[in-house]
This record gives C-alpha cells, structure tokens and sequence, in this order.
C-alpha cells in the first residue's frame, strides 16, 4: 500500500474524444471536445502537489477497461483504476476474476445516473453482479442523481462488508441553489452505512459554470457531507477534465483546500489522500 501521506486525486478520466461515445459533451461544454490524456493531466498535478490519482471510466466498454489499464501501465503516477463491467452477466465472476490479473483495477462503477430504471442496483441481476465484488477485493463507485439516493441507501445497507462510494455528492441542485432537506436526509441517511465514503468531486459542474461561487458550494453542500461522513470517509476529486467547463484545477483544488484549512493536519492528510488509499487499497 502507498504511504497515507501521499496526496491522491481520486476522481479523473481520460478520454479520446468521439461525438458519438462522447454525445453527454454538450454545446454548452464544448471546451472538453477534444482528448485529455495522461500527459495533459501530469503537469498539473505537479503544479497542485498532487502524488497520484484513481482514473476513473467514461465508457460502458471493456474496450474502456483495455484503454484505461494500458494508460496506467505507462504511467505511475496513475494509482488506480475504476473500470467497468456488465454486473448484470450471468459470467460476472469469470469477469472479474480475470481482472485480477491487472493490480491496478481496484474497482468498477456504472452509470446509474443515466438509467431510465432509476432502481436499477435494487434489481437482482444488478445485485448478484454487487456480491462477486467483494470475494475479489474490488470497490464500487455509485454515480446518482440525488432521487437515487433512497434506493442507495438500501442498496448499500444490503451490501454491509462492501465498500462503496459515492460519486460527486450525488450530483445537488447546486445551479439552482436548491440546498433542499429531502437531498441532506438522504445524504445522512446513506453515510450511516459505515461501508460508504463520498467524493467531494463533480460540484462546480453542477452549479452554474460561468456565475458559481464558492459560497454557492463550500458551506451548503460541503458542510452537510463532511457533517454526515466525518473526515474519515470523505475523498478529495478534481472530476479532471470535466471539472474544466467551470473550473480550471487549480480553482476547484484551491477552493477545497481552503475549506479543509481549518482542519488538523491528519484530517487533511486523510482527505487529501490517505483515505483514498486505504478504500482503493492503493
């Protein structure tokens, strides 16, 4: 395992842009139509002090699986890889099983978020693929949309010796400045499931991308997390490069770094990295 005081961004992509794969890219995010490979992404963080990162899929493709694993092969500085694969598969631990050979796949994620079944990781297909993860040691990354948020609770609950994640805070109305009691209940509601950590990742993406301030985004929502999770369950993301249709990196990390400023050192040490470690066993 890497040493906990290593700084880890744990949420980022590469891609090679296609319109087709990549039809989620919208006019109004035209700045990311283009690639973003590991040689965009080193330097900046280098200049943010950032050790590594977990390098997280885009497409639902084991074609992604390939890609991705060879961009970590190439470089160290990529820490891990959240893959994808079809849980719902009655060959689903032969899948995974032959992940095993790559020590950089530390877990897999689909996109829920997308699913017209919005109770889809209820169903049992979707549910056994959930139970072969842990005979392999692999985490699961849970990408929502805050109505999902009840079925995650009870999806994890089902799952208690799994570790899960979420992705982006499930995604609040932060454009809308919606702060709403329904999305903290249930942000509670699934942090008292002990297996459960949250990326505090993906939010200027949905606040306004030309108007958002960091008030709109530190106190509301950050707050209600690190309430509900404590700092021993929370994971410091960039969302790199997605994050760029609002934020440059240096703005998004700047930003969290000033609210954890007021943290102790070992908090912030956990938060910047050591707990991402210790969940993606890094």
């Amino acid at each position: 395992m890497a040493p906990l005081n290593l700084k880890i961004d744990a949420h980022q992509h590469f891609w090679k842009f296609d319109a087709f794969s990549h039809s989620w890219i919208n006019d109004e995010m035209k700045v990311i139509r283009r690639d973003f490979m590991p040689d965009d992404l080193e330097p900046v963080l280098q200049a943010a002090g950032i050790d590594g990162c977990v390098l997280v899929q885009v497409d639902q493709t084991e074609d992604e699986n390939d890609f991705q694993l060879e961009n970590a092969r190439k470089h160290d500085f990529i820490k891990g890889v959240v893959g994808w694969t079809d849980l719902q598969s009655p060959d689903v631990a032969e899948k995974l099983a032959y992940y095993k050979r790559y020590p950089k796949m530390k877990g897999f994620r689909h996109i829920l978020q997308g699913e017209k079944d919005r109770a889809l990781m209820l169903k049992p297909a979707f549910q056994r693929g959930i139970g072969a993860l842990r005979e392999f040691g692999y985490t699961y990354d849970i990408l929502i949309y805050p109505d999902q948020l009840g079925y995650a609770r009870d999806f994890t609950a089902a799952f208690p010796d799994q570790p899960f994640v979420i992705d982006h805070v499930a995604k609040p109305y932060i454009k809308e400045k919606k702060l709403t009691a329904e999305w903290q209940a249930a942000i509670r509601a699934v942090a008292a499931q002990q297996n459960v950590y949250c990326k505090i990742s993906g939010m200027v993406t949905e606040a306004d991308f030309n108007h958002w301030r960091p008030e709109d985004i530190m106190h509301p929502y950050i707050d209600t997390v690190v309430e509900a999770f404590g700092t021993g369950r929370i994971m410091f993301g960039s969302d790199w490069p997605v994050c760029l249709v609002a934020a440059s990196y240096e703005q998004w990390y700047g930003l969290v770094k000033e609210y954890f400023s007021r943290f102790s050192a070992a908090e912030q040490s956990a938060f910047f990295g050591g707990n991402a470690i210790q969940f993606y066993n890094l």
